[in-house]
């Protein structure tokens, strides 16, 4: 009898300590009495569960960083791309993401992928590259807003990577030189017209001062002779020729 009793005891010793568990401080204990729902999540700390009237599962809190895997996308203007995003989200009411939705990482992870593929299929290929932030701000409002009956926060979502066709490439490459010779050309043509608009002051200033049209002779004798070459340059007075200009002209 005595035996019987020890066993009993060791039984419902080795019982009692089953029951205790420990929640850390990032985990909450969504609880079920007889197959009812417990509203109040259980934790952090030390808890106890009596199975088999009591069952309890284990949900954490913390960030969860969810890799959307690469999606075949057509944009609105008929470009096939390749995009995957990054989804960062949390468990804000335990209960709610055990009750309502089977597996909610999972029913996250296919929300997100479903809901990339149709918001950037809306949108030109041009404002998926040059208007990423907006588009990351919408995705982030539909997500969150379409998991919070699940008691979820979608707090960021991030288009990592787009992939192009390697025509659409080529193409792209083609008309960023296309424009990159066009401002070349433009800058061109604006020096030449400043340089004239120059050259046709430094004209009207050398018409009323002909001294200076020979100090510019001297000036460029000067540069000449500093340079080691074997040019020689015999310079002749403009009015000379003018002279012999009008002499044959006359004739």
């Amino acid at each position: 009898m005595g035996s019987m009793w020890m066993l009993g005891l060791i039984i419902v010793l080795m019982y009692l300590w089953s029951t205790i568990h420990i929640l850390k401080e990032y985990e909450r204990g969504v609880a079920f009495r007889l197959g009812r729902l417990v509203p109040k999540a259980m934790g952090p700390g030390i808890v106890f569960i009596f199975w088999p009237v009591y069952r309890m599962v284990r949900v954490s809190l913390r960030t969860v960083t969810l890799d959307v895997p690469p999606q075949d996308t057509i944009t609105r203007d008929n470009v096939s791309v390749k995009v995957n995003a990054i989804v960062y989200f949390r468990v804000m009411n335990a209960p709610r993401a055990i009750v309502e939705v089977e597996d909610y990482l999972y029913a996250t992870s296919q929300l997100a992928q479903t809901t990339l593929r149709s918001v950037l299929g809306e949108v030109d290929l041009d404002d998926l590259l040059s208007h990423r932030e907006m588009l990351n701000v919408r995705l982030q409002e539909i997500l969150d807003r379409h998991t919070d009956i699940w008691g979820i926060k979608v707090s960021l979502v991030e288009v990592k990577q787009v992939d192009l066709p390697q025509e659409m490439q080529r193409a792209m490459a083609k008309q960023a030189e296309a424009e990159r010779e066009k401002r070349a050309k433009i800058i061109h043509a604006d020096g030449e017209f400043q340089a004239s608009a120059k050259l046709a002051e430094a004209a009207g200033i050398i018409n009323q001062e002909p001294v200076a049209l020979q100090l510019r002779y001297l000036q460029t004798l000067t540069e000449i002779g500093t340079e080691k070459n074997t040019t020689v340059v015999f310079p002749v007075p403009i009015d000379m020729i003018k002279a012999w200009m009008e002499t044959r002209k006359q004739g």
